[in-house]
């Protein structure tokens, strides 16, 4: 809590934070999901892939990670509630319920795959604000094709290397 902020005031600020991981997902928009994060960040998803064990990295690290991804995907949408936040001075726990629907091919639902479950997110104060330094998803149930995530990541890194520069 800053002098200025109330408990309230900072566990809303926190929750934002988390709502933009999710509009910087859907709308590829990179500069805002870039700008959620500490300059370094651990990344456990390993409830989603078991084969890829948690790690730290840049944010421009994974952020650069997930572009070809979302970029082969014809849209996401991710969705958080529930929102739960813990305040210890400058740092913050929340977490927050979450579904993630996945669509590679917009007319054909054989190419959709949702994840359930829910993130356990830690921040830290900077003087911008919140800022997001470890992400943990733990799914709690999947629905549709997982394959299609593969697919989606071959089409975006085709995608990006033919998109004009900008």
């Amino acid at each position: 809590m800053t002098a200025t902020n109330t408990i309230a005031e900072d566990k809303l600020l926190v929750a934002e934070t988390t709502y933009r991981y999710a509009t910087g997902i859907d709308t590829r928009n990179w500069e805002l999901y870039r700008s959620i994060f500490a300059d370094e960040v651990s990344i456990d998803f390993s409830s989603y892939n078991p084969a890829r064990p948690a790690s730290t990295m840049t944010a421009d690290q994974w952020v650069a990670g997930l572009r070809p991804l979302f970029t082969g995907l014809a849209a996401t949408q991710h969705s958080m509630t529930n929102p739960l936040v813990s305040l210890d001075g400058d740092r913050a726990e929340i977490t927050m319920y979450m579904q993630a629907h996945h669509v590679h091919d917009a007319e054909n639902p054989d190419s959709w795959y949702t994840i359930g479950g829910y993130y356990t997110d830690t921040l830290k104060r900077s003087d911008g604000g919140w800022l997001i330094d470890s992400v943990a998803l733990t799914v709690t149930w999947r629905s549709g094709d997982p394959a299609i995530m593969e697919a989606a990541r071959v089409d975006g890194v085709r995608l990006l290397k033919t998109a004009p520069l900008t």
